[in-house]
């Protein structure tokens, strides 16, 4: 495969898996079940944690489930164009970090989007599934002994690149391009965490379960 055609196959599954990380499901489940727009209360994130402080856990569930699928799918249709010589091998984690990025900073809500937890788990999956049953284990594990969702992403996120690591060449066979989009994915989680952290050092972060007015 020429340079040329290497470089455009690789923006092309970054930009696809953008536009389909730009759907958020928040927003769709909202409007379809006939809720409140998420954005419009609680922290204001068009996410599940904060569509299920609107009281509506199957909406919840379901933008849970939506977002990671997004993440999953571009990265599974992406296997699926370079098993066909479509596309290079580095459009597989480039469409699952163009996913990633799609629900940060989504096209249709003028790129102000969710924090890409599920998301991310959703790329995990279709890049490495141990990787992202570790990860969701950790995720699990602090958020039953905390009740703080933000603090079991924010420790899942630093976690996931020691994973991937730890793991290499025994699960599965590293993967430079992969890692790195492991690490920008942690990264980007802990950065869009920023105000969490600053709460939970406060002592004011929201608990799992609770409401905000």
């Amino acid at each position: 495969m020429s340079e040329l055609l290497f470089t455009g196959g690789a923006i092309l599954a970054l930009a696809a898996g953008y536009l389909m990380g730009s759907v958020s499901f928040a927003v769709v489940v909202s409007r379809v079940m006939g809720l409140r727009d998420p954005r419009s209360f609680g922290s204001g994130n068009p996410g599940a944690t904060n569509v299920l402080r609107g009281g509506n856990k199957p909406a919840a569930l379901l933008t849970l489930l939506g977002d990671a699928a997004k993440g999953w799918l571009a990265v599974v249709l992406a296997a699926w164009a370079i098993s066909r010589g479509w596309l290079p091998d580095a459009a597989l984690p480039l469409a699952g970090l163009g996913a990633f990025l799609g629900h940060l900073y989504p096209l249709f809500l003028r790129f102000r989007g969710g924090k890409g937890v599920a998301t991310a788990l959703g790329v995990l999956l279709a890049l490495q599934p141990w990787l992202a049953l570790a990860t969701a284990l950790t995720w699990v594990i602090v958020a039953a002994v905390t009740r703080y969702s933000s603090l079991s992403a924010i420790i899942a996120a630093i976690f996931a690149p020691f994973y991937y690591i730890l793991g290499g060449n025994v699960a599965w066979r590293i993967d430079t391009l992969v890692a790195s989009t492991i690490v920008a994915i942690s990264v980007l989680l802990l950065s869009r965490h920023r105000e969490n952290i600053a709460r939970l050092l406060a002592g004011k972060e929201s608990r799992i379960g609770a409401k905000k007015k």
